[in-house]
């Protein structure tokens, strides 16, 4: 298996994630309420699952030792747009703990959070498409297979550290 097959498969939960925004996006619409355990579950799945587990691999990881070779133009172009894409999600993810932070307060903030489920449910697909169809094979060309071997154990041992850092935060704020 390569290493981009684990990244793929994350890709598919992620987006399955993304199906539930419009149920959602329905509901507040006709409620003008807001489900502040939905949106707390889905800023937990995203910036623990999306961000820190899976972009965690592509940028700890995969472009770390992509870095360490003589890649294309086109390809370290994309890594760079890749990254910056990263950290536009992790603003747009911090804007909608804003808005959900202010409606508990008693704003309205209904069409913000909408607004911010829209622009992450639009954001994701064009992300995932981009690695999915033009960036993850191309760039496993870079490897040879023992690399590659060695870039597939080191995505497992980062998955197997993700619990334990998740909730020593977890931990950590609640002693805060």
């Amino acid at each position: 298996m390569k290493p981009i097959g684990p990244l793929m498969w994350e890709h598919r939960l992620i987006e399955k994630m993304l199906r539930l925004f419009d149920g959602e996006i329905k509901r507040i619409n006709e409620d003008n309420r807001i489900d502040t355990v939905f949106i707390d579950t889905v800023v937990d799945f995203i910036r623990t699952y999306a961000d820190r587990t899976h972009h965690g691999k592509e940028e700890d990881i995969l472009f770390r030792d992509l870095a360490k070779k003589q890649i294309s133009s086109e390809h370290a172009k994309i890594v760079g747009e890749l990254v910056e894409e990263h950290k536009y999600a992790r603003k747009v993810v911090g804007k909608l703990i804003e808005a959900k932070e202010r409606y508990l307060k008693g704003e309205n903030t209904a069409q913000e959070v909408i607004d911010y489920l829209k622009e992450l449910a639009q954001f994701y697909p064009q992300h995932i498409e981009k690695e999915d169809k033009h960036f993850f094979f191309p760039c496993m060309d870079y490897f040879p297979k023992d690399e590659q071997n060695k870039m597939l154990d080191e995505f497992w041992e980062f998955d197997k550290n993700m619990i334990h850092e998740k909730y020593k935060k977890v931990v950590e704020q609640l002693t805060k």
